[in-house]
């Protein structure tokens, strides 16, 4: 006869979607904007949607902690003391965004202790949800503001000369008026270190098309992009009456701005005749309305460049080019380039481990999953680039992000939660 003491655990306890359904409508109703939702990083929003989280934790009995800087930590207790799993994202938004960009990789978490604690399931390792801070860049230039400040790798300078958009405030201050310890924060007091965790997991919405456009709910990510920013580029030229200034002697910088967007597009192409990763972006032209007119040649255009690629050596490639290119627009239209404050992140590798786990869940859910590189920064890579053991699942969403009209449906979603439960009551050593 077969002692059922000895029987496999069950993995497929339902994770608590009602729960995060109703954190969904709770959210979106405390962080509406005029169109959208802002929760702004260590503004009201983002405040309210961390009181949000905290209340249902502490309502399900985990133990909860608080950083330096403001992030939070919500655990269930495993059968072991032993490093455990982190399922962690973001709450702040970008100004009138979505409501799923972030939050729904912490309410995933929720959803999943909260299965565990109604089914009386004491899980093979600690499992921890951790809501992260200031991840979106729209609010303070600098990146993974949250997740850094977690390991002591925020500096003093940053805290002082990091400005939030609209209202100014540096980012020390805005830290302090969320009820942060700033001073530990710039010692580089860390919360964690990456020995102290198993294994970091971040679900988050797919923030392209290509889920949706396959049909499929669930994707894992092999990669993430890492950047090249410039935020403040600017090009100078000489201002001109537009009807008497012969073409041979203007120095336009309108012209100028567009024979380089141009060239970069161009230059994008052959990288991807070379099969090399990478994407280019100006999302901001702007010539000075102060000084700009309908009749006049533009002597000063504003823009921004943002460049992505999961290889160092593409970014380092590109960053070439884009001086060899500006130097000769300098020379053949009597312009001048200043790209500003240069920012960067690294390109950062999911964990095989990690990634065969997820696959192995989804298999077992009888869910279909797609591998897939992601070109949205996130705060797993942060984990994954100190060395931490980390995997992220993609949940499709129609229309795009970063924007009111995101669309998660609640059934991909549970299919993520689903595929997450079966992840965490895998025994740890199958994830290592």
């Amino acid at each position: 006869m077969n002692d059922p003491s000895l029987a496999p655990e069950r993995t497929d306890i339902p994770p608590d979607i009602a729960l995060a359904e109703r954190l969904f409508t709770e959210l979106r109703q405390q962080t509406s904007d005029t169109r959208g939702i802002t929760r702004m990083s260590y503004g009201p929003g983002e405040e309210i949607a961390h009181a949000i989280v905290r209340r249902e934790a502490e309502a399900l009995g985990l133990g909860t902690e608080t950083d330096a800087a403001c992030n939070q930590y919500m655990t269930l207790p495993g059968t072991t003391n032993a490093p455990g799993i982190v399922i962690g994202s973001h709450l702040d938004s970008v100004p009138k965004g979505g409501n799923f960009d972030g939050a729904a990789g912490v309410l995933m978490g929720l959803s999943v202790i909260s299965g565990l604690v109604a089914a009386g399931r004491v899980p093979p390792w600690p499992i921890t949800v951790m809501a992260i801070r200031a991840e979106e860049s729209a609010w303070f230039p600098a990146s993974y503001i949250g997740s850094r400040a977690a390991f002591g790798r925020l500096t003093a300078k940053e805290l002082d000369t990091v400005v939030r958009a609209g209202d100014g405030v540096t980012l020390r201050q805005a830290i302090e008026t969320a009820g942060g310890q700033v001073d530990d924060v710039a010692l580089g007091g860390g919360h964690l270190a990456p020995e102290d965790v198993a294994v970091f997991l971040e679900p988050h919405i797919e923030q392209g098309p290509v889920l949706a456009l396959k049909d499929m709910p669930l994707g894992i990510v092999t990669d993430i992009r890492g950047s090249l920013r410039f935020r403040r580029a600017v090009c100078r030229g000489a201002y001109a009456h537009s009807g008497t200034t012969p073409r041979e002697v203007r120095r336009d910088a309108v012209l100028a701005v567009s024979e380089l967007v141009a060239e970069l597009d161009r230059l994008w192409r052959r990288f991807q005749e070379k099969a090399m990763d990478l994407t280019v972006t100006v999302g901001e032209i702007s010539t000075d309305p102060e000084e700009a007119s309908f009749s006049k040649v533009a002597g000063l255009v504003r823009f921004s460049l943002d460049v992505r690629s999961n290889s160092i050596a593409s970014l380092d490639e590109f960053a070439i080019a884009l001086k060899a290119m500006a130097a000769t627009i300098e020379r053949d239209r009597n312009v001048s380039f200043d790209f500003g404050p240069r920012t960067s992140t690294t390109p950062a590798r999911m964990h095989p481990a990690v990634i065969a786990g997820l696959r192995q869940a989804a298999d077992e859910a009888r869910q279909p999953v797609l591998d897939m590189p992601c070109g949205a920064g996130h705060d797993a890579a942060t984990f994954a680039g100190l060395g931490v053991p980390t995997g992220m699942l993609l949940l499709r969403n129609e229309n795009g992000s970063h924007n009111p009209h995101e669309h998660m449906d609640i059934s991909d979603f549970s299919v993520g939660a689903e595929v997450l439960m079966r992840f965490c009551l895998s025994p740890p050593e199958n994830q290592k």
